[in-house]
């Protein structure tokens, strides 16, 4: 296969990985989101990018995304304990039952979608009990073809679309404005991205309280739309 056929195969599966079509489950969960907008410290356009935007910068991008590059890197050199320990260590950071949930459910189901199109050998996943999402995500993006910055960077468009899309059925928000916020927070993933791959290990972080006080609630708010 020429060079250049191999460059538009891994440009495909990044824009599918990146895909709301991916049938991983996203669209269930608003991570705290929910919450947030019925107490009304979400109530419009500008506090929703403000939102969003903080927990990118101050969850998403210190925690998450790193820990990614570290699971993308463990699957690159062969090494499944070294996978095995960021997943477990991912999980163990997760602030609340709801978000270990969303992970363990995603994670599920992207392995799902790999078993069923068989398109790379999984055997390294199954050695790890219960993968989070960016572990699987990570596994899919090395094996079929996909740089770790583009897989990264596709990793957090799906997190930004998913957190605009709840936004716009939350609010509630029309296309207008939820596309008004995808353009600013898409300015922002380069740098995110950048962040997380130089991030040294003794670097992370996921001090957001308010994200976590949002999420323990919203696993007991009386009426919601979104998973807890």
């Amino acid at each position: 296969m020429r060079p250049e056929t191999l460059a538009g195969t891994a440009l495909a599966q990044l824009l599918r990985l990146g895909s709301p079509m991916l049938p991983v489950g996203a669209y269930a969960y608003s991570q705290a989101l929910e919450w947030a907008v019925g107490q009304a410290i979400v109530a419009d356009e500008e506090s929703a990018l403000h939102w969003i935007s903080d927990a990118l910068h101050f969850s998403v991008g210190t925690l998450e995304a790193p820990v990614w590059v570290q699971l993308y890197r463990a699957w690159q050199a062969g090494d499944v304990e070294a996978a095995r320990r960021w997943n477990d260590r991912f999980i163990a950071l997760r602030e609340t039952a709801e978000f270990r949930a969303e992970t363990r459910q995603m994670g599920s189901a992207l392995k799902a979608v790999l078993e069923a199109t068989r398109e790379i050998d999984i055997r390294a996943l199954d050695a790890l009990e219960g993968p989070v999402f960016p572990c699987v995500f990570s596994f899919a993006a090395h094996g079929l073809g996909v740089s770790m910055r583009e897989g990264l960077l596709a990793y957090l468009w799906a997190w930004a679309e998913n957190q605009v899309s709840a936004a716009m059925k939350l609010v509630p928000l029309g296309q207008s404005a939820g596309q008004r916020i995808l353009v600013k927070l898409i300015a922002f993933l380069p740098e995110v991205a950048g962040r997380a791959v130089d991030l040294p290990e003794d670097a992370l972080s996921n001090f957001a309280p308010a994200l976590a006080i949002a999420s323990s609630r919203h696993e007991t708010q009386y009426t919601r739309l979104f998973r807890s």
